[in-house]
This record gives C-alpha cells, sequence and structure tokens, in this order.
C-alpha cells in the first residue's frame, strides 16, 4: 500500500499551467528521446519533461537507494519498476522536493528540462505478457443482452471470479501509432459460409491496464492486501476490437484474431502515489466472494474518462463519458485471482481493466453497447453518424482525476485507423 501522502497545495517553480494534467502532486512516468539523443527516463511537469537519467548522472538522486548504474537510461522503465515500492516512494518524494516552489537546487539547469512538443514519446514498458480482464459489470450485462438474450445477461461465474484472457503483447503500442483496419473471417447470421476481408465491426474498448512493478516468484500468489506494493501504475489503455471476427471465432476458446490485431497505451505511466487522493469505495459486490477475494479498505479510483471520435477533416465528437470507479472487479482483486494458481508475474506485465461501461447510455464504453450492435447510429457533431469505426478516423481517449481543485491526469491516447492492405 502507498504510504505517500499528496500535499493538494503544494506548488511548483516550474510553471503548470491552468488545468494541466501534470502539477507537481501528480508526476507521472514515461520514456521520451529528444532530437539527436538516446530514450531516457523522465516525468511529466507542466508542459515539460525532467531527464531523470540527467538528474541520476549528476547526483541529485544518490540518497534513494538506486543502484550504482543509472536505471533511467534505459529505453523502457522496467529496470527501475523492478526495484520495488520503497524506491519508488523515495524517488518521488526526492522529486517533489527538487520542484517545490522556494527549492533552487536544480532551478537554474535547463540542461535538465525539455519541452514536451519538442521530443517523441516511446513506449513506456517493455510488456512481457498481458492479460485482459472483463471486469465492468455494466459492459459484461449489456454483452450479454445482446448476444444471449433469451438468457441471463451474466454467465454464472461472473459475479465469483474476475473474467480474463491471456491476449497479445506485441501488439501493444503508444499513443500516436496509426494502425490498419483488421482482415479475417466472418459469417453473418444470414450468411452459408463464413468469408475473408476486412472487419466491417471495428471497435474501440475504453479500458486502463495497470502495470506490474515487482512480480512473484513461479508457485507463489499476491494477496489483495499486498496487492498494490505489485502495481507501479496505471494507463490509458484502448483495446481495439473486430466484433465481427470475434463473434465468429471465439466458441470455444474465446478472444484470437479479433482482439489480437493493435491494442494502444497513453505514454505516461501514472503511479498509485499520485492517485491516492482519488480512492473510492467500488460497487457493491453483492454475491459473496471466496476468501482470498476479500479486501479492505478503498481500492477503486474515481478517473473520469472521456472518448471522443474526429472523421478525417472533421469535428472531434466526444461519444463516451465514464469512469474507473465503475469496475465491479478491482486491480487488487484482479492481481489476487490472477496469481492465486501460482502464475508468475513479471516487471512489466500489463493487465488491462476490460471495458469500462457507465450504468448509463452515454457512458457505455465501447461502439457494440452505444450503438447497440449496430441499431443506434451515434451522432456526431458534424451531422454524421457511425455505428464502428470508419477508415481515416481518429479515436482519442482522456483520462483525469479532479478534486478540490487538484487534477491528475492522464494525458490522452490517440490514434488514426487506416484502410486494410
Amino acid at each position: 500500500m502507498s504510504i505517500y501522502k499528496t500535499d493538494s497545495s503544494l506548488k511548483s517553480w516550474v510553471s503548470v499551467p491552468s488545468g494541466s494534467d501534470f502539477p507537481i502532486q501528480n508526476l507521472p512516468y514515461g520514456i521520451f528521446q529528444p532530437k539527436g539523443h538516446s530514450p531516457r527516463a523522465g516525468v511529466a511537469i507542466g508542459n515539460q519533461i525532467l531527464d531523470l537519467a540527467a538528474l541520476y548522472n549528476q547526483g541529485f538522486l544518490s540518497d534513494c537507494g538506486l543502484p550504482e548504474s543509472n536505471p533511467f537510461s534505459s529505453e523502457t522503465l522496467n529496470t527501475y519498476m523492478a526495484l520495488g515500492r520503497t524506491v519508488w516512494t523515495s524517488v518521488r518524494a526526492r522529486l517533489t522536493e527538487l520542484l517545490s516552489e522556494g527549492n533552487t537546487t536544480i532551478q537554474n539547469k535547463p540542461e535538465l528540462f525539455y519541452e514536451q512538443q519538442e521530443v517523441d514519446m516511446l513506449m513506456p514498458v517493455s510488456v512481457p505478457d498481458y492479460t485482459d480482464f472483463y471486469s465492468s459489470l455494466e459492459h459484461a450485462s449489456n454483452v450479454g443482452k445482446m448476444f444471449r438474450p433469451d438468457q441471463p445477461p451474466l454467465l454464472p461465474n461472473w459475479k465469483h471470479m474476475p473474467i480474463g484472457y491471456h491476449g497479445r503483447a506485441s501488439s501493444i503500442y503508444v499513443s500516436g501509432t496509426p494502425f490498419h483496419r483488421p482482415k479475417g473471417q466472418t459469417k453473418p447470421p444470414t450468411a452459408e459460409k463464413p468469408s475473408y476481408g476486412p472487419s466491417r465491426q471495428l471497435d474501440i474498448e475504453l479500458e486502463m491496464a495497470f502495470i506490474v512493478g515487482t512480480g512473484n516468484d513461479l508457485g507463489t500468489s499476491i494477496s489483495t492486501e499486498n496487492a498494490e506494493d505489485h502495481i507501479f501504475g496505471l494507463v490509458l489503455f484502448n483495446d481495439y476490437s473486430a466484433r465481427d471476427l470475434q463473434s465468429w471465432e471465439y466458441v470455444p476458446l474465446g478472444p484470437f484474431l479479433g482482439k489480437n490485431f493493435f491494442s494502444s497505451v497513453s505514454p505516461w505511466v501514472v503511479t498509485l502515489d499520485a492517485l491516492e487522493p482519488f480512492r473510492v469505495q467500488g460497487p457493491v459486490q453483492d454475491e459473496p466472494v471466496l476468501d482470498y477475494l476479500k479486501f479492505t479498505g478503498e481500492k477503486s479510483y474515481d478517473i473520469q474518462l472521456d472518448v471522443f471520435l474526429t472523421p478525417e477533416n472533421g469535428k472531434e465528437s466526444k461519444i463516451c463519458h465514464s469512469n474507473h470507479k465503475y469496475l465491479y472487479w478491482n486491480m487488487a482483486q484482479q492481481l489476487a485471482h490472477h496469481t492465486v494458481n501460482g502464475c508468475n508475474m513479471r516487471t512489466g506485465d500489463m493487465c488491462g481493466s476490460g471495458t469500462i461501461s457507465a450504468p448509463y447510455e452515454g457512458g457505455f464504453g465501447s461502439m457494440l453497447e452505444l450503438s447497440w450492435r449496430g441499431t443506434k447510429p451515434i451522432a456526431l457533431e458534424d451531422g454524421n453518424t457511425r455505428t464502428f469505426i470508419e477508415d481515416f478516423d481518429t479515436i482519442t481517449f482522456r483520462g483525469y482525476c479532479e478534486k478540490e481543485g487538484l487534477r491528475i491526469g492522464f494525458g490522452e491516447v490517440v490514434n488514426k485507423i487506416l484502410p486494410s492492405v
């Protein structure tokens, strides 16, 4: 559990624009590459990035329990994440001290800072394995109503354990990466045989993902009580889906080509320490859970999530507003269930929340739900409509927490959809 306390009144000597996602209380981690230089780790503050590799080399992090070799000069955050929560908290406290109003230690060292708009943001972590959960009661219920109208919306196991599946880590890319519409087999209900071609039901999935900082040995498990000590932070996560491919292939083994072609994450990893002021109680779990899934305290987070669709040369339209707090199964339960059988998690493993749908129509986290399987077209700002994503559409997710004047944001994850090749 986090031991870091956030001071919402704290100010930085670095200029932070009003409404910025990145005040001194956030300090999210990312990997950036300045022009003509190698990739390295940094933290966002206002519109700038503090170069952690250079900060380490100049000796300003010498009392934080870091190793002799610079963990921030790597092309990913994995080396640093593997050091564990005690080090993460120590470094965060030191960065907060250095950046706080009145501290002049690095104030006259412009070589330590870069403008965000002048660098390339890279994939923040190397992902050994990726698991996608299915933890939104509203999303699971909506899908059940659409695809099994003559049965109860939820399958019998859903309220007894966090449902998930093992996904494809190699096709997870950072925000800004365009991708081509996937192709595969589809078979509409009216067709006698399947056919091959581009997906006609390309969809978003509004998710967040937590990143494992420190794992566990094979044969051991992680409890709900200790789960947060293993979680480094969260990112926005768009787990694109080809619904027509998925509906034909998923019986009996589940998702395959309909899910493995592309997913995208925001470049900044927001730590649990930064999210501490935004803890809330999650939904009431009305079905008693087994002992290993029981937990105490507030394990959910009030993170507001928005989805935007922009047609080619068109106007941006908000098509969804949801919240992370609606997830029925929280991250501690997800990680406890993932490891209860002795599965060994590794540094950099990514666990998607599953589609986060709110308990109201404008908060459904997929176009499948928003258009109710294509029967209710979604109206856009420019007068056009959508049921699923069309070629050259741009999809943008934004996420942030806001409370008593404090805003902690995740930035955004943006992708443009290109035609099939």
